[in-house]
């Protein structure tokens, strides 16, 4: 019988951060690719949270990824699209959230972004992770 992974709703293994970066980075140096990472940090106790990120991954393209970092912070990492388009997509999605949820505004979510641009050669977790959560 087959165990889950992870379980829904809870936080990812940090491995998994880490081959997100290696496929940012794969994308970047050996097909010349720009992608964005994209942080999502609510504040403590934000219950509405872990719904956000349900729905922002089940939006996504399936070459795209969420990580889950702790219940009030997760990354995304968008394959394929500059920074413009990024942003687009992301106040889309929460746009759509609002409007699924029927939620007048959303609750306070800080983004933070970082471009992959072509030619990357290397990332690291160090590097990545205090611009999309400053």
């Amino acid at each position: 019988m087959l165990e889950m992974a992870t379980m829904t709703g809870g936080n990812d293994d940090p491995r998994k951060l880490r081959d997100v970066l290696g496929r940012a980075t794969v994308l970047a140096s050996d097909h010349s690719l720009q992608s964005v990472m994209v942080g999502l940090a609510a504040p403590e106790a934000g219950l509405v949270f872990p719904q956000i990120i349900d729905f922002v991954e089940s939006a996504l393209r399936v070459e795209d990824v969420v990580f889950r970092m702790t219940r009030d912070r997760a990354v995304v990492f968008l394959a394929d699209v500059d920074l413009a388009r990024a942003k687009q997509i992301l106040d889309r999605l929460l746009a759509d959230f609002c409007a699924q949820v029927a939620l007048a505004q959303l609750p306070a979510i800080d983004l933070g972004f970082y471009e992959v641009t072509p030619g990357t050669q290397e990332l690291s977790v160090k590097e990545v992770l205090p611009e999309l959560f400053r």
